[in-house]
């Protein structure tokens, strides 16, 4: 019984390691336009799901009204504007850059259910929020003294972490009356269509690409889509929302040791700085409004 324990962290582990990979996939596949690969992301991802939410899951898509029909289509196009923009961010900043900027999400979340649901702050809430903030300010200096296209890629990460959170904030309701992976695949395939698109607008290729792109296509839409989505929602059943919360803000860790021995991308002493007081900000963020309420977490990268 007491190695069965053990089971669920293994899980935690191995789901953050594989949401690390998101960002490794872009970057890998960025002659490919950002919109395309977010495009696929998601789609691939959708299509792989929709069999099981249609045959298994369809009882919760007949339960929704329109209210909520039109939460989840919002949340979609929310998903899809935040991949489109994260992911252009790789073009200018680094991974190690970007991943810990987007991981200001919490944050931002706590923020959108103060004003719209009235969450109150503690004192070590509004403390920690600013040591998180304080780091990513330390990220973006080191990164314009760079070069100065950094600081744009990290205010498209900026734009990231706040569109995640509307896809947060838009979903909350609406997974009252549906499980993680219907949800997520109906805001899958919305995102997606919305993506077609804009991609059909801007004439982005979506063909003529070479196997290995293709192969990243699959890769991300399985891997930190599906694979370390589902792993940390069945860890859900053994413990609690806070502990995996805790996991993901270690993502920007994973997400730069792959890009170290992946890409060859080395990491700066303000980066190093700058996302080490991000991590402790927000593991001190978890910490304060774990007393509050009971989490709950949306995982999207």
């Amino acid at each position: 019984m007491k190695d069965r324990l053990i089971y669920p962290y293994i899980a935690i582990m191995i789901g953050v390691l594989s949401v690390s990979t998101a960002a490794i996939f872009v970057k890998l596949a960025e002659s490919a336009p950002a919109a395309i690969i977010a495009n696929y992301r998601l789609l691939i991802a959708a299509v792989l799901m929709l069999p099981y939410v249609l045959f298994m899951k369809r009882t919760e898509l007949l339960r929704l009204d329109k209210k909520e029909w039109i939460f989840t289509i919002f949340a979609g196009v929310s998903l899809a504007v935040h991949f489109i923009v994260w992911f252009e961010s790789f073009n200018y900043t680094s991974v190690a850059s970007s991943v810990v900027i987007v991981t200001l999400q919490p944050i931002f979340a706590f923020l959108g259910t103060y004003l719209f649901f009235k969450e109150r702050f503690s004192a070590g809430t509004i403390i920690s929020m600013f040591i998180a903030i304080f780091g990513s300010i330390i990220i973006a200096w080191g990164d314009f003294q760079l070069a100065g296209n950094a600081i744009y890629g990290d205010v498209l990460a900026l734009l990231g972490a706040i569109f995640i959170t509307i896809y947060f904030l838009f979903g909350q309701q609406v997974r009252k009356k549906m499980s993680a992976i219907s949800y997520t695949c109906v805001a899958y395939s919305v995102g997606a269509f919305i993506l077609i698109v804009y991609n059909l607008l801007l004439k982005h290729p979506f063909t003529g690409y070479d196997t290995n792109h293709w192969l990243f296509f699959i890769g991300i839409a399985i891997i930190p889509t599906i694979l370390g989505l589902n792993l940390l929602n069945w860890s859900l059943k053994w413990v609690s929302a806070s502990v995996i919360s805790i996991g993901i803000v270690f993502e920007p860790v994973g997400a730069s040791i792959l890009a170290y021995f992946i890409l060859d991308e080395g990491i700066t002493w303000t980066q190093w700085l700058g996302g080490m007081i991000v991590l402790s900000g927000l593991l001190l963020f978890i910490a304060s409004t774990r007393r509050k309420r009971k989490m709950k977490i949306t995982i999207t990268n």
